[in-house]
């Protein structure tokens, strides 16, 4: 679905980090975990970034500024050409607790995830990992829903020192299925500690619907996999990372 969505806020909730809402017909086909392709005025290439939250009749989603386009999108204001949803989402499957893990800005898509799996009375425990606590954010929205939220920051300014592992490690977290989504050692990590679940990759998306080629991966038997057609969220060691 190609439109112009009507920009309802824009705001900044961290350092450098910005939610923006969306009034789209695009709601209402979404799913947790799916992207959209955004395309900023001035720039060639659209990005793509995850879905946030699933409303009624818009959608959220949360950037960070890391380049001109980002930088440029802080300033929009009025409607935002997009196109979506795209990609496989996480399953919302029948079970009685889940880990959500998400480390940066991989931690947006597991907010709606972790709501629908609330909705249908799974017990949610979140783990969010940051270098610092000035790059937390997202965490009030996460306990707000009634899920269980730990926090795990690099220099340990806030929870537990070092990286998510830390922080499952620390607070005796024994859940078996994950979901997870952030950057790539710790879904490696992840990915060696746990068999159950499924991870979100992050890639450079050209056109979100797998012509171009340009975000593909490997299985675990040499098989090219694209992330914006085949993925986001891929079962847990099915990609070789």
């Amino acid at each position: 679905m190609l439109e112009d969505a009507r920009i309802i806020q824009n705001v900044e909730i961290a350092k450098d980090v910005y939610k923006m809402e969306l009034e789209t017909n695009i709601c209402k086909e979404a799913k947790a975990g799916q992207f959209i392709e955004i395309t900023v005025p001035g720039f060639f290439l659209r990005r793509p970034i995850s879905i946030h939250e699933i409303k009624e009749h818009s959608i959220v989603i949360i950037y960070k500024v890391l380049g001109q386009g980002t930088k440029e999108m802080t300033t929009l204001d009025g409607t935002l050409n997009i196109f979506g949803p795209l990609g496989n989402g996480f399953p919302i499957e029948e079970k009685e607790e889940v880990l959500c893990i998400g480390g940066g800005v991989g931690l947006p898509p597991l907010y709606e995830t972790a709501k629908q799996y609330l909705q249908q009375g799974t017990k949610v425990q979140v783990v969010v990992g940051a270098n610092d606590e000035a790059s937390l954010f997202l965490i009030d929205e996460f306990k707000e829903l009634g899920c269980d939220v730990y926090v795990a920051t690099m220099d340990g300014s806030k929870g537990s020192k070092g990286t998510v592992l830390e922080a499952i490690k620390d607070n005796h977290i024994e859940t078996d299925s994950i979901l997870a989504c952030g950057p790539l050692p710790m879904l490696k990590a992840l990915n060696e500690k746990y068999t159950k679940g499924y991870i979100s990759l992050e890639a450079r998306m050209a056109c979100g619907m797998g012509a171009c080629m340009g975000c593909v991966v490997k299985d675990q038997e040499g098989h090219s996999l694209r992330v914006c057609k085949d993925g986001p969220v891929f079962e847990i060691g099915k990609v070789a990372l």
